[in-house]
């Protein structure tokens, strides 16, 4: 992987010196000596950039993920994130608050916390504090693989309000948690080559795809009028938008193409009487909950092992995106690194059950979009953790955003979805996929993986809870079987040769 990095608008910028020492540590970068320049492009855009360049300015003192673009691209493209998060942040405490029983009234709240836990959650990522955060582009949402098991807790507690404490309870335990085994998982870096890394990226992405199409049909399979010749047709809007501007766009104009795509379709929708913004009016201007507003957390035994669980299996599969998201920034993602983001995101989870909301992960779509637009400040994205947070304290901007129709959204996450396998395979390319046992390993894994994604029936046969979690999910199931299939073919039974000195005869040639 080279360390050229661009300015947000595709300027090679200066590399300063790394602030990480060496390390031994297999599959780590090397620090660059103080002052050190890279002066060539990686990606090869050439054209419309040029004008983006302009607007974005040199960065300053570091590479592309530390530069800070003027504040009118700032605010544009930090939007632009929370859109494509919006409304997948927001489906997961509805699944969660509807799966309890609770009233409409806390599913509202429970929506509103959850975003400001993820906006808590980005700014822990991209801003960090001493040894905590990874310091890259990164989103976190509410993690969608935690549903079945926080229904499950919350039910087991008495339902409803009842449920709550234990359910706040298992999440502040299973953050803590990994908040201090993220050095082990900073450990197995080793274990994650890109023959591994890249199978996970296009797992992630031919799964998420199936949600994409879910979104272009209207949003659920069971709603009438699912997948009508309207409903492809807002989404053919956005796409349509989206793929002419990147055709003719130019500049800035390509950077905001997600952004102006989902404009365009809300419009459409609207002039179509496919928008309901109703719940605008009803929503109140400012309104917050407190931390631990349905009391003190409780601590059962059962349910925290349950959450754990699940954040191991969350934090598997976030060890993928943080790689490909060091891939797409041009900056390598070391132990070290590992282990901060980890730390974040065990941080962060403590931070939620506090505050009334689940554990939060990388949100793939995100991933998605960084590699569309080229754009890495990991400023961009502090300021879109920032709006999450206004969203959260100010329910109605955020209906404002939820009147967005499914199938518009559709339209954007179908290309920002599909990104993310390019980027897998990007990142296989790098992998010897000449040799039988490699192409085994990633043709197995991505079998695997889209099992749950063509019969999520296979969950419900599954004798425990946690193979259900597992089954539920092709991104877990497909993750553990990549890493699995690469211990059995290049770790288990292999022997490390003893390093041979140089012979006479060889010295003399």
């Amino acid at each position: 992987m080279t360390d050229t990095t661009h300015a947000p608008g595709g300027t090679p910028a200066t590399h300063a010196a790394d602030e990480k020492g060496p390390t031994d540590t297999p599959g780590t970068r090397t620090p660059h000596a103080a002052g050190a320049r890279h002066t060539s492009t990686t990606d090869g855009r050439r054209g419309a950039d040029a004008d983006a360049d302009a607007d974005a300015g040199p960065a300053s003192g570091g590479d592309a993920v530390d530069a800070v673009p003027v504040w009118w691209r700032l605010l544009a493209l930090g939007l632009q994130h929370v859109l494509a998060f919006y409304a997948g942040a927001v489906v997961m405490p509805l699944l969660v608050a509807q799966g309890i029983g609770l009233s409409a009234a806390d599913t509202a709240s429970l929506v509103n916390t959850a975003l400001v836990a993820c906006g808590v959650a980005t700014l822990l990522q991209t801003v960090g504090l001493p040894g905590v955060g990874i310091r890259l582009p990164v989103v976190q949402g509410m993690s969608t693989a935690a549903v079945p098991s926080l229904v499950s807790v919350g039910v087991a507690a008495g339902g409803a309000r009842a449920g709550l404490p234990t359910v706040f309870g298992a999440v502040i335990v299973a953050g803590l948690v990994l908040f201090l085994v993220a050095p082990v998982f900073g450990r197995l870096v080793r274990f994650f080559p890109p023959l591994v890394t890249g199978t996970i990226v296009t797992i992630v992405g031919v799964t998420l795809m199936a949600v994409a199409a879910r979104q272009v049909g209207g949003g659920s399979p069971d709603a009438a009028g699912f997948g009508a010749p309207v409903q492809l047709g807002l989404a053919a809007v956005t796409l349509a938008v989206i793929v002419v501007l990147y055709r003719f766009g130019k500049g800035f104009v390509t950077s905001v193409a997600i952004l102006l795509g989902l404009a365009a379709g809300t419009v459409v929708a609207a002039l179509t009487g496919r928008a309901d913004f109703s719940g605008i009016g009803d929503a109140a201007w400012f309104g917050i909950q407190p931390p631990l507003h349905y009391g003190m957390p409780r601590f059962d035994v059962m349910a925290v092992l349950a959450i754990v669980l699940v954040m191991v299996i969350i934090a598997v599969e976030s060890v993928g995106q943080f790689f490909a998201i060091g891939e797409i920034a041009g900056r390598g993602v070391d132990e070290r690194d590992m282990s901060r983001a980890l730390r974040a995101d065990g941080l962060a989870t403590v931070a939620s059950g506090l505050l009334n909301s689940f554990p939060t992960t990388v949100y793939s779509q995100n991933v998605g979009l960084l590699r569309l637009t080229r754009v890495t400040s990991r400023w961009i994205v502090a300021a879109s953790g920032v709006m999450m947070l206004l969203l959260g304290l100010v329910p109605k901007v955020g209906a404002v955003v939820a009147a967005m129709p499914p199938a518009v959204l559709g339209g954007a996450t179908l290309v920002l979805f599909s990104t993310i396998v390019v980027v897998g395979m990007q990142i296989l390319v790098k992998a010897d996929l000449s040799e039988a046992r490699n192409t085994v390993l990633v043709a197995a894994s991505l079998g695997i993986g889209f099992l749950p994604t063509a019969y999520p029936q296979f969950a419900e046969h599954m004798p425990t809870r946690q193979l259900q979690i597992l089954f539920e999910s092709g991104i877990m199931l497909g993750t553990l079987a990549a890493v699995v299939l690469n211990l059995f073919f290049h770790h288990v039974g292999r022997r490390r040769m003893p390093r041979q000195e140089p012979t006479i005869a060889a010295e003399a040639r």
